[in-house]
């Protein structure tokens, strides 16, 4: 029996869970534009050892979203799982944000490519077919009339996540499906986090990073 803790920070949703051989057993989180992760992931790491009444103690490792996504939110949930990880003496699980917000949708056919806002017209954005199984690169990219078109020339493509709406905005092929509804969660890491566990391809803790993609920008005020 395996027990992991899951953190996802990377977009505006400050999600934890814990999961079980697989199976979320507990899940707090809230999606909010304050991006308050910083005051509210420890409160919600306790919330759920208390809901899966099981102690810090009888963890057997730590998962976090790895990006992309933002530069502030990752770094607050990377610290965390870190810290967990060098305190509890546990081996610490990175998970690509995009794989965990395709393993939301269930489809037969076709491919799914999650997109996050990367601000201006650019999105982060991977690609991943029917199997959940990713056949293109993560990357960031600037969004035009031929984005993706070797891939919509071929059946459906399912747009999730915050940059769908503007995608929608400039892609028109009837097999573009859009839904801006879908945020990374910590339920869906539970198996990803399993399946990695098992494997035994842990991070470097004193090492690892997330990937950001885009190297992070001041904005200086214009005053």
């Amino acid at each position: 029996m395996a027990l992991i803790l899951n953190i996802e920070t990377a977009t505006t949703n400050c999600s934890v869970s814990i999961g079980k051989d697989g199976r979320t057993i507990a899940l707090r989180e809230q999606d909010s534009n304050s991006y308050s992760h910083s005051e509210d992931l420890h409160f919600f790491i306790r919330e759920t050892l208390d809901a899966a009444s099981i102690s810090i103690d009888d963890l057997d490792a730590i998962a976090v979203s790895k990006g992309p996504g933002s530069y502030t939110g990752l770094r607050i949930g990377v610290s965390a799982a870190k810290g967990l990880c060098f305190a509890l003496d546990l081996p610490l699980i990175g998970i690509s944000t995009l794989e965990s917000m395709a393993s939301q949708l269930k489809i037969k056919d076709g491919v799914i490519i999650p997109v996050l806002d990367a601000r201006r017209m650019e999105v982060y954005s991977a690609v991943f077919n029917s199997d959940y199984e990713q056949i293109r690169e993560t990357r960031v990219e600037e969004i035009n009339s031929n984005s993706f078109a070797q891939f919509v020339e071929q059946g459906k493509v399912y747009i999730i996540g915050s940059g769908a709406v503007k995608c929608s905005e400039i892609l028109k092929h009837p097999h573009f499906i859009f839904d801006d509804s879908i945020v990374p969660s910590a339920n869906e890491m539970s198996q990803l986090s399993h399946n990695v566990y098992n494997g035994k391809n842990f991070e470097n803790t004193a090492y690892f990073e997330p990937d950001y993609l885009k190297d992070f920008v001041i904005q200086q005020s214009k005053k």
